[in-house]
């Protein structure tokens, strides 16, 4: 489970085994408060949360958008 950084005590990280076939390019986002994921494509949107605030959706949803390069590089890297 590759962490590709932290923010805020938020771990972002995608699985080392992401389905087969592969599941396109997005981001888990994890806390003991709750979890989320994020889709890159078309554009960056939830696609599930679980214990997170509309207002910290909104947060973490803008830190994927401003990581998005990052976080394509990282997933590239690893599975390309």
């Amino acid at each position: 489970m590759p962490v590709i950084f932290r923010y805020k005590g938020f771990r972002f990280f995608f699985y080392s085994n992401e389905g087969n076939p592969r599941e396109p390019i997005h981001v888990h986002v994890y806390t003991s408060e709750g979890e989320a994921k994020f889709m890159l494509y078309p554009t960056v949107h939830l696609v599930k949360s679980n214990g997170f605030s509309a207002k910290v959706l909104r947060e973490l949803s803008e830190v994927v958008e401003q990581n998005s390069a990052l976080i394509e590089r990282t997933w590239n890297e690893y599975f390309c």
